[in-house]
């Protein structure tokens, strides 16, 4: 499995907010700069982030972005999905007719991605805290 970069910061700014402890809201600059991330794009992600119902944002001189639930009720699975959608199996061979081989091979993609989908949703963000160098 790879992950693209979008997802690694992703990950990163909410283990930093997750670390953090913190009720008071982190703003993106700092973000980028504790994670060495560009800010421009790190923004555009933790608006997905958001979207999904991952962070909290707080506009403002003394705003930012908080997570809106505990670390242990965020999971792996849900921070990949909110960047780049729904993990799914597809079989593509660009014929308009079915090869015999690929009824077998999506079943057998869909059970694959099934249990990476239940893998990656048992890793919680508080498994990973304490074990990035930020």
């Amino acid at each position: 499995m790879k992950l693209s970069r979008t997802v690694i910061y992703a990950v990163q700014a909410t283990l930093q907010l997750a670390e953090t402890g913190s009720a008071t809201p982190v703003p993106c600059s700092q973000l980028a700069a504790d994670g060495r991330m560009p800010e421009r794009f790190l923004l555009q992600i933790l608006r997905h982030l958001v979207t999904h119902g991952i962070l909290h944002s707080t506009r403002g001189v003394e705003g930012g972005y908080t997570l809106d639930r505990p670390p242990e009720k965020i999971s792996l699975l849900q921070l990949i999905e909110a960047i780049d959608g729904p993990m799914q199996a597809e079989v593509q061979t660009g014929d308009k007719q079915p090869l015999p081989c690929e009824a077998p091979l999506r079943e057998a993609l869909v059970k694959i991605t099934n249990s990476a989908r239940e893998s990656l949703d048992q890793v919680k963000l508080s498994d990973l805290m304490g074990q990035h160098a930020s």
